[in-house]
């Protein structure tokens, strides 16, 4: 006589819940959904009070005011606004340009020479990630303000003091300044893991130095360089303290936000610059994620 199938499932204790399940596999269903629950209280408690509650908070001010939520529009149709919105992509474009090939070049040479005073050089290249950009600002203003280092060296020299602190060029320098150390990481840890054999292979085809870099290292670091790019961008676009500090007169839109909101008493607007400089920074890490997760999956 052939085993019934439920004495068949006792013989087999690692499919009796699976084939015959009773109580017992309910009390672990409902266990697990409560482990889970716990787990999972935490985070939606984070998302809801630093994610939900202010954006929603900040969407609904930017309807406030006589022009409710026509806002928008006038902020998509006033050209200081615009202006600033220019600025703005304009200057963070040029710093994650500027800090990428600094970073690839600076990351590639302290991953591949071991020298003494190495691991201080790398320290002070970091170093900018303990300052506030309000730091920062002050420091670019000690280098190139009125009374700064490059103002007394070119009066020794020439007898007039170079000044670029409050310029375009003092908040660039400011900026590339607190953004290196959020790429030279990212590119470092990425060139640790590339396979050398791909780069001695190309060399031994008779590749120069230029091509290797162009058609192996490049490509290798491709995900990264995209990852880290778009973080230097949108750390730029948000970026407020150097600006402030600086008081450069530039028009970027942290500051046209701050203006709106402490000067103009214009909540609304300020309100509406906030969302839509926030959603341009979201779409940008939105579309590096992909193109660096398509990178990766390519190579």
């Amino acid at each position: 006589m052939s085993a019934s199938p439920a004495s068949q499932a006792a013989a087999k204790p690692g499919l009796a819940t699976l084939q015959v399940p009773g109580r017992g596999g309910n009390a672990w269903h409902r266990a697990e959904t409560r482990r889970l629950a716990l787990l999972a209280a935490p985070v939606a408690a984070i998302f809801f009070a630093f994610w939900l509650l202010p954006v929603g908070r900040l969407i609904l001010l930017s309807g406030a005011g006589s022009h409710g939520f026509d806002n928008y529009w006038q902020v998509l149709t006033t050209p200081r606004y615009l202006t600033g919105f220019a600025v703005t992509i304009g200057l963070s474009a040029g710093v994650t340009l500027v800090t990428l090939v600094i970073s690839v070049i600076s990351g590639l040479f302290l991953v591949r020479n071991v020298f003494p005073g190495r691991s201080l050089l790398l320290s002070v290249l970091t170093l900018p990630l303990a300052f506030s950009g309000v730091v920062v600002g002050f420091m670019v203003i000690m280098l190139a303000g009125r009374q700064g280092l490059v103002g007394s060296i070119t009066h020794w020299l020439t007898g007039d003091r170079l000044i670029f602190a409050y310029s375009f060029a003092g908040l660039f320098l400011g900026y590339v300044y607190f953004s290196i150390p959020r790429v030279i990481l990212i590119v470092m840890a990425a060139t640790e893991k590339l396979d050398r054999m791909n780069e001695e292979a190309a060399r031994s085809l008779g590749a120069n130095g230029w091509q290797v870099m162009r058609d192996v290292i490049l490509p290798g670091l491709a995900p990264a360089l995209i990852s880290a790019g778009a973080v230097c961008f949108a750390t730029s676009m948000g970026a407020f303290g150097t600006a402030f500090t600086l008081n450069a007169g530039i028009d970027v839109l942290p500051m046209v936000i701050y203006n709106e909101f402490t000067l103009n008493a214009n909540i609304g607007a300020a309100a509406a610059l906030s969302v839509i400089l926030g959603a341009a920074t979201w779409a940008v890490l939105a579309i590096a994620r992909t193109l660096a997760g398509s990178g990766a999956s390519g190579g």
